[in-house]
Parts: structure tokens; C-alpha cells; sequence
């Protein structure tokens, strides 16, 4: 658990992205320290999948103002994706991509190996990587031919999102950004994607677990719940913000907040 003394991982003032032609977000506000997980809510359309685009570095994203401090006090803003990976963030996506020709396998160990060359750690050839991948996947419940495939290549979708919960446990991200990492999942999908992330919780490490509705958090139990709407934050609280959404949902929550009291 963090702790008020837990190293600041990421923190983001009066952020505001443009995306194409159209302002998305219009100064976002977000303290993430070690140790914590925060839940992004909100309807669609509300920017949280920009704002996971604009923190890991897409391009199509463009921060027309405010902070990103990662770690240190490291801008983030005039860095490349390649960079800001390197350093230990992660996207875990919606809907990931299916790259056929790219072995899983491989792919995983270059990118395993490019953090070590970072963190200055010996890289692992590929019968050490090998056992590596088969450990950690035996723990998510990853099939053993998932691992020698094309990345995602003919997989469910239940198992293109074990496959993002196996490259978190393979490169331990300092930052992990989970982009509704529970959309189209059954149940059983639902809770084995639920157990790695708990697996994976450390007070050295941070998630951003973004959502549209409360059901993974009956798993997950985050530190910290945010409802976005229009490109802001308009109300934080604790996990039983995201029960008052289930019960109540997103208008009456964020009336509430935004409406000026008399």
C-alpha cells in the first residue's frame, strides 16, 4: 500500500491534448505515487482513451499545453514513444493489434531485453528468456503455443488480453496503463486478467486502470477513483465512487459535482 512518504510516478497539470482537429482534453489533473491504483471513469467520448495515447506518446496526440512529469521530475512531453518505454511506461490496449509474421515470443524478448540494456541489467538469450516467459505465463494461465505465435495473431479476445497482462509481468513497468482492459471479456477472462494485475501490484510500481463500468473493480480494489468528463476530472474519491456509479450513474454523479451550489 503507498504510503504519504511513496515516490511520486507520475503527475500531470492542466494537461491538454488535441486529437486531429478537435480538443479532447482541457487541463486534466492527476497525482499518481508508487504504490497506488487509480481508476479513470467515464462515458464515451470523455478523453480517457486520449489521455492513454497522450501519456505513452501517439503521435496522433498533441499536448498543446500543460505538465507531464514522470518519476524525477522527467517532461515527458518532447519524448518518443521508444523513450518513454524505455523508462517503464506501459499501454495495455483496448483493442490490441493482431501483427502476423511477428513471433510472440521474440517480440517479447526484445522488448524484455531493451529494458535491461535501460535498467543496466544483462540482457537473457533465448533458452533463459525462454524459461522467463514460461514461468510467468504458466501463472496467467497463458496456453503454451500463445507464446510461439504471431503476436495476437487468430487469438479471442480473452486471450489477446492475457497476452497484455503477460508483457506487464515480463517487463514489470514502473507505470502501467490498462486502456479498458475488461471490455468484451466473459467472466472467467474477466477475473484471470483481475488476478495478474493484483499479482502485479507493488509499492515500487503504479496502474491507471481505465473503465467505463465497475465490474473489474469488484476485483481490483483501487486506491483511487476519478469520473472524467469533457476532457477533465470533475470528481475523485475512494472505490466506493465506482459503486455510486454503478448504483447511480455517470449524470447524476457528475450534475452533482459540476452543478454551482447556491
Amino acid at each position: 500500500m503507498p504510503t504519504a512518504n511513496s515516490p511520486s510516478i507520475l503527475k500531470v497539470c492542466n494537461l491538454r491534448v488535441r486529437s486531429a482537429d478537435t480538443q479532447i482534453l482541457h487541463g486534466l489533473n492527476l497525482h499518481v505515487q508508487a504504490g497506488e491504483v487509480h481508476a479513470l471513469m467515464g462515458r464515451n467520448g470523455s478523453g480517457k482513451s486520449t489521455f492513454a495515447r497522450a501519456l505513452v506518446g501517439d503521435p496522433q496526440c498533441t499536448i498543446t499545453g500543460g505538465e507531464l512529469e514522470f518519476k524525477d521530475g522527467i517532461d515527458l512531453k518532447e519524448m518518443d514513444v521508444d523513450q518513454r518505454a524505455r523508462l517503464g511506461l506501459f499501454l495495455a490496449f483496448q483493442y490490441p493489434v493482431e501483427v502476423p509474421g511477428l513471433d510472440n515470443n521474440v517480440f517479447l524478448r526484445s522488448a524484455y531485453n531493451a529494458m535491461c540494456e535501460q535498467r543496466g541489467l544483462q540482457p537473457l538469450d533465448a533458452l533463459e528468456f525462454d524459461d522467463l516467459i514460461q514461468s510467468e505465463a504458466a501463472k496467467l494461465g497463458v496456453d503454451r503455443k500463445h507464446v510461439y505465435r504471431s503476436l495476437n495473431a487468430d487469438f479471442s479476445g480473452g486471450e489477446k488480453k492475457r497476452n497484455e497482462m503477460l508483457q506487464m509481468a515480463i517487463l514489470l513497468p514502473t507505470l502501467s496503463v490498462l486502456d479498458e482492459i475488461d471490455s468484451g471479456l466473459d467472466i472467467d477472462a474477466l477475473k484471470d486478467v483481475a488476478n495478474a494485475i493484483n499479482r502485479l501490484r507493488s509499492k515500487e510500481r503504479a496502474m491507471i486502470l481505465i473503465t467505463h463500468y465497475h465490474r473489474i473493480l469488484e476485483h481490483v480494489v483501487p486506491d483511487h477513483v476519478h469520473i472524467l468528463d469533457a476532457g477533465r476530472i470533475v470528481a475523485s474519491g475512494d472505490a466506493a465512487l465506482a459503486k455510486q456509479v454503478e448504483r447511480e450513474g455517470y449524470e447524476a454523479i457528475i450534475d452533482d459535482r459540476t452543478s454551482p451550489k447556491l
